[in-house]
């Protein structure tokens, strides 16, 4: 403190937003926002074709059709054949599975080249799926932090901007465990900052699934729980929030009790806790679909975007399923 001309005059510290992130330099952070300005356009959300050949596979034995590499390419390669002027009314960017970002089209286009033709911004996800949390009943993490830091190096040099990592949580009376929220909100924050430091911006995904016997009520305190424990971790671990996307679940009743929430109830729960949990930092909250149909994500969305409270972030959506299902019935018909 020092003290000029009869006053008293405190050396003003900085209050930049970057001081408390030393490793990003600021004009990463800048980029990061950029980024993610770019994916919350308003009105659009983001279209999730991350699945693995193993997922892919299920659903199209389902049909009759034999996977291979190709059939996977052309089921993609149609999805993202819908007209420009309507897809990019509704979608801004697109979530790949590392199969297709080295893929090229039917007519020889490098895939990432393909999805930037449609004016879309081309996204990895980068997890390696799940793996069982030992210490538990049965609780999972998910794997894939090695490596990543050189991985997500190369993502960027061929084109992608942005990652997406999902951890999973079951409700029951004694879960989610302590030991799950805090491992799991550690390996995403791991996850976060690496991403961020090889300049692409992590969609953070905490799933929580609705399978199970719980109401609604439950459904919000492990939320809340779960969601306090993410951010505080993502704190400690110098995550930069405003170059961040929170992929997070609509807060849902267990599947038998889910015909008794209507979307004004869902719409209610979700927002206040999310009010309570993230930070007005945070600049996009994108829900997935979780399991419901594509009506049910539409209408709750709706109701979550209408419902009067102070919601500082964008929320829209980031779908895989719910967008899809018409797209692979007409694909079982070519």
């Amino acid at each position: 403190m020092a003290r000029m001309g009869g006053r008293c005059q405190c050396k003003e510290k900085s209050t930049d937003a970057f001081v408390r992130y030393k490793n990003l330099e600021p004009a990463l952070c800048l980029e990061l926002k950029k980024i993610v300005e770019a994916m919350k356009s308003p009105g659009k959300g983001i279209l999730a074709v991350d699945e693995s050949p193993a997922t892919l596979d299920k659903k199209f034995q389902e049909m009759d059709i034999t996977s291979t590499e190709s059939i996977r390419r052309d089921y993609r390669q149609m999805l993202l054949s819908t007209d420009k002027t309507r897809l990019n009314k509704c979608i801004s960017s697109v979530i790949l599975h590392h199969e297709t970002v080295y893929q090229k089209t039917s007519d020889d286009v490098e895939f990432i080249e393909f999805v930037r033709q449609k004016n879309l911004i081309p996204g990895v996800k980068v997890d390696k799926g799940l793996v069982n949390l030992f210490g538990t009943d049965n609780e999972t993490t998910t794997q894939g932090l090695d490596e990543l830091q050189e991985r997500c190096i190369q993502y960027k040099k061929d084109g992608c901007h942005f990652t997406k990592w999902r951890c999973t949580f079951s409700i029951s009376d004694s879960q989610p465990s302590y030991l799950a929220m805090l491992t799991n909100a550690n390996v995403l924050a791991r996850y976060a900052s690496i991403s961020q430091s090889a300049r692409l911006v992590p969609i953070i995904e905490p799933e929580i699934l609705n399978q199970g016997e719980h109401g609604i009520n439950r459904s919000r305190q492990v939320h809340e729980e779960m969601l306090s424990i993410l951010f505080r971790t993502l704190n400690e671990h110098r995550v930069y929030l405003e170059g961040i996307i929170l992929k997070p679940s609509m807060v849902l009743a267990g599947l038998d009790h889910a015909r008794y929430c209507k979307p004004q109830i869902i719409a209610e729960s979700t927002v206040s806790a999310l009010q309570r949990t993230v930070p007005a930092a945070v600049p996009m909250i994108a829900f997935l679909s979780g399991g419901q149909t594509d009506e049910e994500t539409t209408l709750n969305l709706n109701a979550i975007n209408q419902y009067e409270a102070v919601k500082p972030w964008t929320l829209t959506f980031c779908f895989g399923r719910a967008l899809q299902v018409c797209c692979i019935e007409f694909f079982e018909l070519t």
